[in-house]
């Protein structure tokens, strides 16, 4: 039985990890082409998204019948190409390939309308996670950036305070 739970081809192998590979970099690519939205928490149509791209991830690495090695083989692969990246990603060049910038949707009660359609964002998506941050008068609002991971950021203004330029160094205006 352990047997049957063990066994592979290197065929087999080499089939999970060149297909590993190629829908790894197509993942990244169509994230880079379709955007941060696809992988955001705004809706419960994003969230049914992002599970169904890691169904689909799943079922094109692995074959119909996977047994524990192949899995194994599977993930390891994804594992590794996310640390592989991570490594790289250091360097510009790879880092400006793979990443989206941070957007800037509202400076102070301005919203940005031409950002919010850029990051494929409702009006109604903003007053949500204005909500979910507590906000309730717009006059309470700094700044609003929608991250490179899908996630928004509410800044709240305290006073009169300035937002120091490292916090917000690469969020596209």
């Amino acid at each position: 039985m352990l047997e049957k739970l063990l066994k592979t081809t290197w065929e087999s192998a080499l089939l999970i990890l060149l297909t590993s590979i190629g829908i790894y970099l197509v993942t990244i690519l169509l994230t880079r082409v379709v955007g941060k939205r696809s992988f955001s928490k705004m809706s419960s149509f994003d969230f049914a998204m992002t599970i169904a791209i890691g169904s689909v991830i799943a079922t094109t690495i692995l074959p119909l019948k996977v047994n524990l090695a192949e899995g194994f083989i599977g993930l390891l692969a994804i594992y590794v190409l996310q640390i592989t990246l991570a490594h790289f990603r250091e360097l510009p060049l790879i880092q400006n390939l793979v990443d989206n910038k941070p957007l800037l949707l509202m400076d102070g009660t301005n919203i940005i309308y031409q950002n919010l359609k850029k990051a494929k964002v409702t009006e109604s998506d903003l007053k949500a996670k204005l909500r979910e941050a507590n906000v309730t008068h717009l006059n309470q609002v700094k700044a609003v950036i929608f991250e490179s991971t899908g996630d928004v950021s509410v800044l709240h203004k305290k006073d009169d305070n300035l937002i120091q330029n490292w916090i917000i160094d690469g969020v596209q205006q």
